[in-house]
């Protein structure tokens, strides 16, 4: 097997040669209609494959919504396994969006999963929930680290329902977002420091609606990942308002502003470009 360069090192190549966008696949229902396909695994993989054909040369970053994908069983699974490997095959940087979280060999099974050498589903990154813990992602963060690839796990999400956990305070007085992007820090900075990369291999999720707050997100030397962009309501001001000085490592993320442009290639396409050029125009001066 061919030796990974680091995941940070990977994520700011792909940013900078293709632009700081990521485009979410997630084959819903309502966009299988929309797309005139079957609600089922032969129109799941005509979906994904279109999505992977107009984006995966193009844009820095996919990312399957791995759900849509499990709701339609090993079929479904065969689908996502695919869409992985064909959009790395493009160019594209793949982060699968699982949010797995569990402790001990449940989380090393999970990372195998997705993060190792030999991952079955093997992806450039996996969004990861620290709900059990920080400490209980180590399996995940050891085997990324190993094999080149990245953990995503959520701090600061946009739906409602996250926010009295995530705004809570530890013993310590600061937030439980604060603590998992602090950990994550501490994570990056000793990955940086043995390695030289720029950006280490732990990113957070940070949703680019939740408004201004309180989180310092300077030091985390990782993506930020950002979900939100588009046609659930942020735009550049939002991204100003909730990054500030962080901007420069933030990978806005669109799916359903995108993916209405379908089914036609050449539409996705530019839809996509569309976006990314509003992103980078927006964000220039950071």
């Amino acid at each position: 097997m061919v030796a990974r360069a680091p995941f940070g090192s990977r994520m700011a190549t792909a940013v900078s040669s293709r632009g700081p966008l990521c485009v979410g696949i997630d084959p819903h229902p309502e966009l299988l209609d929309a797309w005139g396909l079957a609600r089922d695994a032969n129109g799941l993989e005509w979906f994904a494959s279109r999505c992977v054909e107009a984006l995966a040369g193009e844009v820095a970053v996919v990312k399957p919504q791995c759900a849509f994908f499990e709701a339609y069983g090993s079929k479904g699974i065969a689908v996502l396994e695919r869409v992985c490997a064909t959009a790395m095959e493009a160019g594209a940087l793949v982060i699968a969006d699982a949010k797995r979280g569990d402790v001990g060999s449940t989380m090393s099974a999970y990372a195998e999963a997705f993060l190792g050498a030999d991952a079955p589903l093997a992806c450039d990154a996996v969004t990861v929930s620290p709900y059990l813990g920080f400490g209980a992602l180590e399996p995940a963060v050891t085997a990324a680290e190993r094999n080149g690839r990245g953990v995503i796990v959520l701090a600061l999400t946009s739906n409602p329902e996250g926010r009295d956990l995530q705004h809570a305070a530890t013993e310590s007085g600061q937030s439980v977002a604060q603590s998992i992007v602090n950990a994550a820090s501490e994570r990056n900075a000793t990955h940086c420091a043995e390695t030289g990369a720029q950006l280490g291999p732990v990113g957070v999720v940070v949703g680019a609606t939740v408004g201004q707050s309180e989180l310092e997100l300077s030091e985390l030397r990782g993506t930020i990942l950002a979900p939100g962009f588009g046609a659930q309501g942020a735009g550049i001001d939002d991204l100003r308002k909730v990054f500030g000085n962080a901007l420069r490592d933030v990978l806005p993320t669109t799916s359903r502003a995108v993916l209405r442009a379908g089914p036609n290639a050449e539409s996705l396409r530019a839809a996509a470009l569309r976006t990314r050029d509003e992103i980078v125009a927006g964000t220039a001066d950071h």
